[in-house]
């Protein structure tokens, strides 16, 4: 096989890619970002061997978490940039201290000059080199809930935040999946203590936005278009949408936001700009007919690109941060973390105004705040029967026809039922005129796949709001769609605060070992999905 790569759910064969990655990578490019990864699990090594304490290793840390989140899932498709990463990274583990008699793991030593010697090293260290398949399934969730943490440590960098705790269990994480003493308890161990660090990057990541934008608010976002040239922006990092926006201002470039960039609307400081004009489209997966018809240019920010299949859409694509696509250009940061996007506003004044898709409106803001805010009319809707279950529909949405079951079991659910979503799987259902309860709408988006944080505080503060001891006896069932590996730290962080009796869909992660999928059923009670009928009757009854 030319690679090995099942870190996602649509995974070849609903086992792994083997030939060419589903999400358009290719071999070349996933086995370089399994050498990135390794490199990185040498620097853990000498982190740790050296017993360095986190809070010193200013570039180190920004580099682990900019490579693990490189190798995420649809970031990252240019084998040079990648290339570069590896550098930087060997260049960055053999600038730290090594003990003296201290002998390490190839990994904290190995060289690899030049794409030759690269390519040949990254075809020795993938995920198959660990042979136990339990042991590989634990070790590979570890890494890839550290790629979605390493994503939030980076947005909430990015706005200046940052937690020393994060980085230094990166590091133990890391250099854990290489020691081959530990047992499958230990390593189920450590895969709750990941949930428990992502619950702290996504806490931090929240403190982060809401620290530089203000506290989401209710929202109404225009979903219609406007008759000036504009701006697409996708992804998820909220400090390039902020520069964008300041540098757009009085150009007459509108700029519209796409997929998971839609919640920005919902905080006060992006209201301030009458050129932020709405969103434009839906999910990542719809992205190449929608930014035909958009017809601007496009910033990607983050992860969720699908290759682009023309020179001339490529043209109109730029990335930053952690993307990258091969022909589109690269923008990237100052030292100090500005961003020149003069080009793509000299792009898009060249351009026609985008064509519309659809008109209307949607609405959204309910995170952690507004919720508890509306808590004792939420509270009195529960006691008085208005409200019989909330439903937590976080994740991710994506191309397989079976995710048509997230909006049929959304169309079937009763009408005394809301849902709490985050994260892209939200297009699945938010346009479909649910209705409301008592003023409370019947779906309440708090935000990004990063803000199921808010979920998680919501639930912990109507259990104590309801005076309960165990947060699985609130009226609350999560059926959960997952895509990559920001929606395994999600799990593993609802994991680590006690959800049990989770079903996540539409198929269960290639990667979890049958002997390590029985765990999480016997101890967590995780399940996947039927059908929509007979879920929505399943969940009612229970």
């Amino acid at each position: 096989m030319s690679m090995y790569c099942y870190q996602c759910q649509e995974a070849a064969g609903g086992k792994a890619c083997t030939v060419a990655g589903v999400c358009g990578k290719t071999p070349e490019v996933a086995n370089l970002q399994d050498l990135l990864i390794y490199a990185l699990k040498g620097v853990a090594l000498r982190v740790r061997a050296a017993a360095l304490d986190a809070a010193t290793l200013g570039v180190t840390n920004r580099a682990a978490v900019d490579g693990l989140f490189t190798t995420i899932t649809n970031a990252n498709f240019d084998a040079e940039a990648i290339r570069w990463q590896i550098k930087r990274v060997l260049a960055l583990r053999d600038a730290l201290p090594l003990p003296a008699g201290v002998t390490l793991h190839d990994a904290a030593t190995f060289t690899a000059d030049g794409p030759d010697a690269m390519q040949r090293k990254a075809e020795a260290v993938g995920v198959l080199t660990t042979e136990n398949e339990d042991v590989r399934s634990l070790r590979e969730m570890i890494v890839y809930g550290l790629k979605g943490m390493a994503a939030y440590a980076e947005h909430a960098a990015n706005l200046g935040k940052e937690n020393n705790d994060v980085y230094a269990f990166v590091y133990e994480a890391l250099a854990a999946t290489l020691d081959d003493s530990l047992t499958a308890d230990q390593l189920v161990a450590l895969t709750l203590r990941t949930g428990e660090h992502g619950v702290k990057a996504m806490a931090l990541l929240d403190e982060a936005n809401t620290s530089a934008f203000g506290k989401p608010e209710i929202t109404t976002v225009d979903i219609g278009v406007r008759q000036n040239p504009a701006i697409l922006i996708s992804g998820h990092d909220l400090s390039d949408l902020a520069q964008l926006l300041s540098q757009t201002e009085g150009t007459g470039v509108d700029v519209y936001t796409h997929s998971e960039m839609l919640p920005a609307h919902y905080y006060p400081a992006f209201k301030k700009y009458s050129h932020f004009a709405g969103n434009y489209g839906n999910a990542w997966w719809q992205q190449l007919s929608e930014f035909e018809r958009f017809g601007g240019p496009i910033l990607f920010t983050t992860n969720c690109i699908v290759p682009p299949k023309s020179e001339a859409l490529r043209g109109r694509i730029f990335t930053t941060g952690a993307s990258g696509y091969p022909g589109c250009t690269h923008i990237e940061a100052a030292a100090n973390g500005v961003k020149d996007f003069s080009a793509i506003i000299a792009l898009a004044k060249t351009l026609p105004a985008p064509k519309a898709i659809e008109s209307g409106s949607i609405v959204g803001g309910f995170a952690h705040d507004q919720v508890l805010a509306l808590a004792d009319k939420v509270v009195d809707a529960v006691k008085s029967g208005a409200i019989k279950k909330f439903f937590v529909m976080a994740g991710c949405d994506g191309r397989m026809k079976s995710r048509a079951y997230y909006t049929d079991f959304a169309e079937k659910l009763p009408e005394d039922t809301v849902i709490m979503t985050a994260g892209c799987a939200k297009f699945r259902y938010n346009k479909l005129g649910l209705g409301d309860i008592g003023g409370i709408p019947r779906v309440l988006d708090a935000g990004q796949c990063n803000d199921s944080y808010s979920l998680a505080v919501i639930a912990l503060k109507l259990k104590e709001v309801f005076g309960l001891t165990d947060i699985n006896d609130l009226p609350i069932v999560y059926n959960i769609a997952w895509y990559e590996q920001k929606a395994v730290i999600v799990l593993l962080a609802l994991l680590f605060l006690g959800v049990k009796n989770i079903h996540l869909g539409p198929t269960l992660p290639s990667f979890l070992s049958p002997n390590v999928a029985n765990v999480l059923v016997e101890k967590f009670g995780i399940a996947g999905i039927g059908t929509a009928q007979d879920d929505v009757e399943l969940f009612m009854q229970a």
